[in-house]
């Protein structure tokens, strides 16, 4: 389950590269790579880092995205590195106050993806040293920056969960456009999870048919049946699920007409709803 390799890298209109200065823990390099390849991104460059690609630690920690680290490319700066970019975006977790606001404007993770919708160049999103971040003059070489919405009594984030929270966003904008339409992104945890009108229907029906072979008034009846229906429509059930339901909740009528003694168990205890006028 951990290697899907032969299933093709999900498409954007642009071309990411994840530029990480000065990386100095092999786990934190192991576990970026592992964010990137989860969320489809395998493009990586690495300024004057502190630990190696082959470095055991950080392989271990990649698991199934060594491929990441076998084709990284390292440079010397962040000039070299962001040299072929048509957008360069930094990273801070400094949010200042004051005068630097006007240096340090921000966008959260979300806004970026909105942002890249349609871009068809070559974007670098670049994350500064661990406990140290960027630096004020490359954060000056940036088009925009990029901030995670954390909690302001402690902002700073570890540097591979600063590159999850970035790429998540980024992949999500690709899954809620196009999952189902692209091999790279089959169509495995539906989005539609509306009921077609017949199958709603056929629910509903099944519903009424077990509150009415419940014991006790016609009040009582009509109130289990409204609750229950109201209960699974909240849910918003996809088509499996409601077919699911369906066919236990016919087994749930057939039983309750067994042990009140009701013949009806014999003759329909196998069929299948058609919807009818509700």
């Amino acid at each position: 389950m951990g290697d899907r390799s032969t299933l093709p890298l999900p498409q954007s209109t642009y071309s990411l590269e994840v530029v990480l200065i000065g990386v100095s823990h092999p786990g934190n390099l192991g576990a970026v790579c592992r964010s990137m390849l989860n969320y489809g991104f395998t493009n990586l460059r690495l300024v004057n880092p502190r630990c190696e690609p082959d470095n055991i630690e950080a392989r271990n920690r990649a698991k199934h995205a060594g491929r990441v680290l076998d084709h990284c490319i390292t440079y010397d700066s962040v000039d070299a590195a962001t040299e072929d970019a048509s957008m360069i975006i930094g990273t801070s977790g400094k949010r200042e106050i004051g005068s630097k606001t006007n240096f340090r404007h921000f966008v959260y993770p979300w806004e970026l993806s909105e942002r890249l919708e349609g871009f068809t160049g070559k974007v670098c999103l670049i994350f500064g040293e661990e406990g140290k971040g960027m630096s004020t003059e490359d954060l000056a070489k940036c088009d925009y920056l990029v901030t995670l919405p954390t909690w302001e009594g402690y902002p700073i984030a570890n540097l591979s969960h600063a590159v999850n929270a970035c790429v998540y966003e980024l992949h999500r904008n690709r899954v809620i456009a196009r999952q189902g339409k692209e091999e790279g992104l089959p169509d495995v945890v539906p989005l539609e999870r509306s009921l077609n009108p017949e199958l709603k229907q056929i629910l509903h029906q099944t519903v009424r048919e077990l509150a009415n072979a419940l014991p006790g008034n016609d009040e009582r009846r009509q109130s289990f049946g409204q609750s229950l229906t109201r209960s699974i429509m909240r849910s918003m059930p996809t088509q499996g699920e409601a077919t699911r339901m369906i066919g236990g909740l016919l087994d749930a009528t057939t039983a309750i007409q067994y042990v009140e003694g009701n013949e009806e168990w014999r003759s329909q205890r196998r069929r299948k709803i058609s919807p009818e006028e509700e």
